[in-house]
């Protein structure tokens, strides 16, 4: 079981990562990457369900699959209000869907104290002057681009407080 959920758990980590990458690097988020997170966590929770001493349990509780679902549905109804007000990408929005099931519902106040971190991060970072010595890098390139369009990519700063509360949580490594 351990060997299963490190390879769930490793192939979550790089599609997050390459959820960020890409919405650092184009403002957007693919759908096919939102799906296959969605998909790995499916497979993950028939996984626990099969090998689950307490079916109940594992299926209701807070800690179990019902409250990663339900931190997932909360999520993404928060991520699409927050996009139908125009605050949010249609990426954000969708990612925030998966994001809610692998941080779960015990998950979701460490999720949001490490989001807020991670604004505050972004914001210090956007509003201090780049050194001329790194304007010559692509990343730095790309931030001033991000600092003049005023085009912040949230699922940077959501992919980076989802993979803090994954590195938390003890059920999931």
């Amino acid at each position: 079981m351990t060997q299963t959920v490190s390879i769930f758990t490793a192939l979550s980590v790089l599609l997050f990562l390459y959820a960020a990458w890409s919405d650092f690097r184009s403002w957007k988020i693919p759908n096919a990457t939102v799906l296959a997170l969605v998909g790995l966590y499916a497979v993950n929770a028939a996984v626990a369900l099969l090998t689950a001493d307490d079916i109940g349990a594992a299926l209701f509780s807070f800690a179990g699959i019902g409250g990663d679902v339900g931190a997932g549905l909360l999520l993404f109804a928060l991520g699409f209000a927050l996009w139908l007000f125009g605050l949010f990408g249609a990426g954000d929005a969708k990612l925030f869907l998966p994001i809610g099931l692998f941080v779960g519902w015990l998950g979701m106040l460490p999720f949001a104290v490490f989001l807020l971190i991670g604004g505050i991060v972004t914001l210090v970072i956007l509003k201090l002057p780049m050194p001329l010595q790194l304007a010559h890098f692509s990343v730095v390139t790309r931030l001033e681009e991000i600092r003049t369009t005023r085009k912040i990519p949230y699922g940077v700063i959501m992919v980076a407080a989802t993979l803090a509360v994954m590195a938390l949580r003890p059920d999931v490594a």
